[in-house]
């Protein structure tokens, strides 16, 4: 029997999603002295130096990015393992809480962190909610292929 894997397909979005969300900047923080950009590694000061300006990282987020970085690693676990559905379905439901996880680390490290700032997030930040979505709806079809699994097993 041949099973249709468009989980497979969305487990693949899940993974690209989370991947960038990981890896790329996130937004900015925007205040009167200097500018922050967000990303899982931390909290870097923009732009060049000069008459002794602070540079690198104000706050290391090693949490946030090893949270980030399961998120993005998990799917790509769960697409092979599709010999264990029930394995592959425990592994969809973890993944969904990392990425409220990351979200909710990045959120607080954005908006809590610098009093009287301004925080511009850029379009990546909806990527979480497609991932969940996305999560959702590999859950869905690996359900479905088990029922329809187990429905062939009882004919034999």
């Amino acid at each position: 029997m041949v099973i249709q894997r468009w989980q497979s397909l969305f487990l693949l979005l899940v993974c690209a999603l989370m991947a960038c969300f990981t890896f790329v900047s996130l937004g900015q923080i925007q205040t009167q002295d200097f500018t922050l950009d967000i990303s899982s590694l931390g909290l870097k000061y923009v732009g060049e130096a000069t008459d002794g300006a602070p540079t690198g990282y104000l706050i290391h987020t090693w949490y946030f990015f090893a949270v980030a970085l399961m998120s993005s690693i998990l799917p790509l676990i769960a697409i092979f393992k599709f010999n264990n559905l029930q394995l592959q379905k425990r592994l969809c439901l973890v993944e969904i809480l990392f990425i409220v996880a990351a979200t909710a680390i990045a959120a607080v490290i954005g908006y809590g962190q610098i009093e009287n700032s301004i925080v511009g997030w850029s379009a990546l930040a909806v990527a979480p909610i497609i991932a969940i979505i996305a999560d959702i709806m590999a859950y869905n079809f690996i359900n479905r292929d088990h029922k329809l699994l187990s429905s062939a097993d009882r004919l034999r």
